[in-house]
């Protein structure tokens, strides 16, 4: 990977303020509908108007998801999806997409079991930008992120409505590329966003970080995805895309249906 292309979640980040303009943020499970329709549904979601991809890497006991991407999850580890597969399809949408961030979103014992320095070496080759790793807490988090931070990739965090100010301070202090903040208490796909909570939490956090706030969580559609970003930098949409393509006949349908729910999203963000 080239010194231009080691910062795309920071130059993402910094062209769209110079635009004013918010990110769009779509997480899709790898393997989910297919290993070989992976690739072309992350150049779908690209077309359709997402700035960042989390790809999520498929674990037995993903933690805090509901059960629409729990049972995306179980569909893609059926297609034998693997962290190995992940980072495979990484490369692959590389070879026609030099500038769209990647972010592996998972767990600590794919890593775990990978090992870590094998990880962040392979991630780098296949051209990730960053990781989020759901259940790595910020007091275990400091080997991987020296890691990372050493071959210049990010390491996302997440910050939900009930983080003390005492962890929100540890935990931007590691933090890079973005904050990801959890709009309610509860699963992924949960409904009822709190927009006052919102705008209330993500004020507290500036006070510890300059690093652009996403909110996910509970965003369904272009107006749920605008409100939640009218007080942070972006929004991050994962449910309603996994849903789609766990309804979808096929592969195109499945792209058809996340080229609409995306590009209704982003016609909203820019509206």
């Amino acid at each position: 990977m080239s010194q231009e292309q080691e910062n795309r979640i920071d130059r993402r980040f910094a062209k769209l303020r110079a635009e004013g303009r918010k990110a769009l943020v779509t997480y899709i499970v790898a393997g989910d509908g297919g290993l070989e329709n992976t690739v072309p549904l992350m150049h779908q979601l690209v077309a359709s108007g997402s700035d960042l991809i989390e790809l999520g890497v498929p674990f037995s006991d993903p933690m805090a998801e509901g059960p629409v991407i729990q049972k995306g999850h179980e569909r893609a580890l059926a297609h034998k999806a693997s962290l190995r597969k992940c980072l495979e399809m990484v490369a692959e949408f590389r070879r026609d997409d030099g500038e769209t961030p990647v972010i592996l979103m998972g767990y600590a014992n794919p890593i775990e079991k990978m090992g870590a320095e094998p990880f962040v070496d392979a991630a780098l080759e296949a051209g990730v930008d960053g990781a989020l790793t759901v259940d790595l807490p910020a007091e275990e988090a400091g080997p991987l992120n020296e890691l990372l931070a050493a071959h210049n990739l990010r390491n996302i965090f997440l910050l939900t409505p009930t983080t003390s100010e005492e962890r929100i301070e540890s935990i931007t202090g590691l933090a890079s590329g973005f904050v990801y903040y959890v709009s309610l208490k509860g699963v992924t796909g949960a409904g009822h966003l709190d927009l006052d909570s919102v705008r209330d939490n993500l004020a507290r956090i500036r006070r510890h970080t300059a690093l652009p706030l996403c909110v996910g969580f509970g965003i369904k559609d272009g107006a749920s995805a605008k409100a939640v970003s009218a007080h942070g930098d972006g929004a991050v949409v994962g449910s309603v895309l996994v849903s789609a393509i766990g309804e979808a006949t096929d592969a195109e349908a499945a792209r058809q249906r996340v080229a609409a729910l995306v590009g209704e999203m982003r016609g909203a963000l820019d509206s």
